[in-house]
């Protein structure tokens, strides 16, 4: 059974930085894509990026020369380096995993369950 676990969330002022990450078990996943979406209160979740298992990246646009994505297999690990951060970041981060089948066929996402981010104005 995979399981996701976020870590690195918490407080930080307006300019800050964070470095999220999401330790991955329970299955392989250097052939699947990894990612973060994020859910601030009263608005729907969002993606914010991914990374497939090519290493290839894509970011929302709020976030594009402020975050950074990256993995390391080894680790089963995905991260999310927030820098310049902004209030309207805040939200609860989740990590999420897929299996990447080729010719843009995927199978459903595994979740974990969010780590909170809060930035101060």
């Amino acid at each position: 059974q995979v399981q996701l676990v976020e870590s690195g969330g918490g407080f930080v002022q307006a300019g800050g930085s964070l470095r999220l990450s999401c330790a991955a078990s329970g299955g392989i996943f250097s052939t699947n894509e990894m990612g973060w979406y994020r859910q601030a209160p009263g608005k729907a979740r969002e993606l914010v990026a991914f990374i497939g298992s090519g290493g290839g990246t894509n970011y929302a646009d709020s976030v594009k020369g402020r975050f950074t994505i990256s993995r390391d297999n080894a680790k089963n690990t995905v991260y999310l380096q927030m820098n310049s951060l902004k209030s309207e970041d805040t939200a609860v981060y989740y990590c999420y995993t897929r299996t990447e089948y080729g010719n843009n066929v995927y199978g459903l996402r595994d979740w974990g369950k969010g780590t909170l981010v809060t930035i101060s104005s």
